[in-house]
């Protein structure tokens, strides 16, 4: 990994402690704030994309060539940097598991310079994965048990990204993507259509619905409104009757009143005797859209997602923190005001029924009917496990889910679950932050 992707703060205040000898342990926890109004809960991630990159992390030669003939580092620095390596512990929230506002997705335990370092990579991903991940956990919520569908490549912010989105989306529960390259790298299953300039190609549009239908007979679906969306689902009907293409059927409505034409297209498709052809609706959807469609009756089977999930339009950021909360021992906090952070090294204690989680001390019991979320996932700079597939994640997102309070799945208003904390850690907070008003006052 490229120990350049960090902000230069990051390698001032690293050769700094280096030079000192500040390479006592360290813990920093890495939380949300707070979470957007539209958001009653978040689905962790970004956590596997951070264990992937501290495998390799090391500062290569023309790194430190870089940081000596351009940012003029001392060569003790450069000599330390060359050595640095990650040796430290992440505990962290496992990938698809609910979280929340005011408590660590991830804690970071290593020898203060490394812990440092990876602050601005860590934060980059975890915030992006969780963002993307929460906006398609929506919009699976709001399409009660219909199919959802990657669309977002072509218009997510970066090639890197729409590889993410897809698997993000699928971590949640949807079914396919459109990004090919997405579904070979991580085993998901590749979904697409054709597009308008496809039937535009043709002199008519049965023409090439015919063509498509000859050349691909396992997988048809028909975009039917190019031209009049009645017509062209009529042209599908009889384009199926004469071919009779195998395979999963459907047809796809991109624009116009999708409520009033999916059941326009369902009566027909029935009375045609193809209830098994399925309509997918795309154009613009989000977890609001969707959400309306269902409510208004839509008959829908699936859902083409893009845009708005894929760049997670509405709020596309989240407020991520990464603060040190231990030095050798000593328990620290910030006390900047709308900023103060919670002292030590902690754990997540959740309770799935009723659903509510309690912010404790790392080294606390589990309260009676309560679980430990975050686990150990890196140890000695070593990972514990291989890395978690979608599948596993998604099955630890469906076992959460079922336990969230209604509210906080709500699409129009939601409301998260309130986390408290331990008397524990209420204590250690208080206590430190008694030593450090007095120690500001003695000075």
């Amino acid at each position: 990994m490229n120990a350049l992707l960090t902000d230069l703060y990051e390698l001032n205040m690293a050769a700094s402690y280096l030079r000192r000898g500040m390479t006592g342990t360290a813990t920093f926890s890495l939380f949300v704030r707070s979470l957007p109004a539209a958001r009653g809960f978040l689905v962790a991630a970004g956590v596997e994309s951070c264990l992937d990159r501290l495998r390799d992390y090391r500062f290569e030669e023309d790194d430190i060539l870089y940081l000596r003939d351009k940012l003029r580092y001392e060569p003790r620095d450069l000599e330390a940097f060359r050595r640095l390596r990650f040796t430290g512990d992440i505990w962290a929230i496992p990938e698809g598991r609910i979280a929340l506002a005011g408590e660590p997705i991830l804690e970071v335990t290593a020898p203060l310079p490394e812990a440092q370092l990876i602050e601005t990579l860590f934060l980059n991903l975890v915030t992006f994965e969780t963002t993307i991940a929460s906006k398609a956990a929506r919009c699976v919520v709001a399409a009660r048990g219909l199919d959802v569908i990657d669309f977002s490549f072509r218009r997510t912010q970066g090639i890197e990204a729409g590889i993410d989105v897809a698997r993000l989306s699928s971590m949640v529960g949807f079914i396919s993507t459109s990004n090919v390259e997405a579904a070979r790298r991580h085993g998901l299953v590749a979904a697409g259509t054709m597009a308008h300039s496809y039937i535009e190609a043709f002199p008519t549009e049965m023409e090439a619905f015919h063509a498509y239908a000859q050349d691909f007979p396992g997988r048809v679906t028909f975009l039917v409104d190019t031209y009049d969306t009645i017509a062209g689902i009529e042209r599908a009907i009889a384009t199926i009757k004469e071919l009779g293409p195998s395979g999963r059927l459907g047809i796809r409505i991109d624009s116009g009143d999708l409520v009033a034409l999916s059941k326009r297209g369902r009566k027909m498709l029935d009375q045609a005797g193809l209830p098994h052809v399925r309509i997918v609706a795309s154009g613009g959807l989000d977890e609001l859209a969707i959400d309306k469609l269902v409510r208004d009756g839509a008959k829908i089977d699936a859902f083409g997602v893009g845009t708005r999930m894929g760049v997670s339009a509405d709020h596309p950021y989240l407020d991520t923190a990464y603060k040190l909360v231990s030095y050798e021992g000593r328990p620290v906090m910030k006390l900047s005001s709308g900023k103060v952070t919670a002292p030590g090294r902690k754990q997540v204690f959740r309770r799935l029924k009723p659903f509510g989680d309690l912010v404790g001390l790392h080294d606390e019991r589990p309260p009676v009917g309560r679980e430990r979320l975050l686990e150990p996932l890196m140890v000695g700079g070593v990972r514990t496990a291989g890395p978690s597939t979608p599948s596993e994640a998604r099955a630890r997102f469906v076992a959460d889910l079922d336990s969230l309070p209604a509210a906080a799945r709500d699409i129009r208003s939601p409301k998260a679950p309130v986390v408290r904390s331990t008397a524990r850690l209420k204590e250690l907070t208080a206590a430190t932050r008694r030593k450090l008003v007095a120690s500001l006052r003695g000075r």
